[in-house]
């Protein structure tokens, strides 16, 4: 195409537009006005690339912006990784609200693959007190609150865990980023033990109410017994038996291999910006 071609084009296209814009558009059915946007948007799109190309200053293609979700998400939670790992059995009390990882260690046959790894068995987030909280001392010692809970369920469940087992990492958060982080960390590791997964789900409960349950046991109550109102109704059924869950986690962690090392970790995770840029 000659410089002559574009400029005549360029002239049409004017003229066409301010055809477009000058004409009340008539009634159309909702199918056909759907389809004449769809249309409209598509050469839009495709003039933008036009004009960008003849533009003789670049757009950079990224623009980072610290309060993207998608952005914000993954940097809270890779500084949660860079935190050092903790025993769960010695919680102290400390203010504040984030995110946190719980690590297993120990000889459980289905979590095998994620065993003295750097991959969680579980991720989750503690909300602040209110969600105007500004310090760590307004968002009230939620985190550490929520790990305890953690700690105490894992206890009770003498017959298949050892709380000794077990370690966290946890990262205080300025109140509102800290759900970004639990969904970034819930996509890069896709723990077993996380209900989105939906496989060895129920450990984050903290009891059922009876009037209002489906009388259906959790499958990691099913796993691992111990917690009391979880088996105090006879009447209540599995879920889902504990072969098949054992299976499905076998079959989950084949599919998302774990992650290993905090290097590979590091590695998704620049990749993922890059992606994002």
């Amino acid at each position: 195409m000659t410089p002559a071609d574009l400029e005549r084009l360029a002239g049409e296209l004017k003229k066409l537009s301010e055809a477009l814009s000058d004409t009340p558009p008539p009634t159309l059915t909702t199918a056909k006005a759907t389809r004449i946007r769809k249309s409209i948007a598509e050469a839009y799109g495709k003039l933008r690339t036009v004009v960008e190309a003849l533009d003789p200053i670049k757009h950079p293609g990224f623009v980072f912006d610290p309060a993207n979700p998608n952005v914000v998400g993954r940097l809270v939670g890779i500084t949660m990784v860079a935190q050092p790992r903790k025993p769960l059995s010695g919680i102290e009390r400390f203010y504040g609200s984030g995110v946190y990882a719980i690590y297993y260690s120990g000889g459980y046959a289905a979590y095998k693959a994620i065993s003295k790894r750097e991959h969680p068995i579980y991720v989750g987030k503690a909300d602040p007190a209110t969600a105007a909280s500004k310090t760590a001392f307004e968002q009230g010692d939620r985190l550490s609150n929520r790990l305890s809970d953690h700690r105490k369920n894992i206890s009770k469940a003498t017959t298949t865990l050892k709380i000794e087992d077990f370690e966290y990492r946890a990262l205080v958060v300025q109140s509102g980023w800290q759900e970004a982080a639990e969904s970034y960390l819930i996509d890069l590791f896709k723990p077993v033990w996380n209900s989105e997964v939906g496989i060895c789900y129920g450990f984050g409960k903290h009891g059922d109410d009876p009037g209002t349950r489906a009388n259906l046991r959790s499958p990691w109550d099913t796993l691992h017994i111990g917690r009391d109102w979880a088996h105090r109704d006879p009447k209540m059924k599995d879920a889902k038996p504990a072969t098949q869950i054992t299976a499905e986690i076998t079959a989950h962690l084949a599919a998302n291999p774990p992650l290993t090392s905090i290097d590979e970790i590091l590695k998704r995770f620049l990749d993922e910006i890059r992606a994002l840029s």
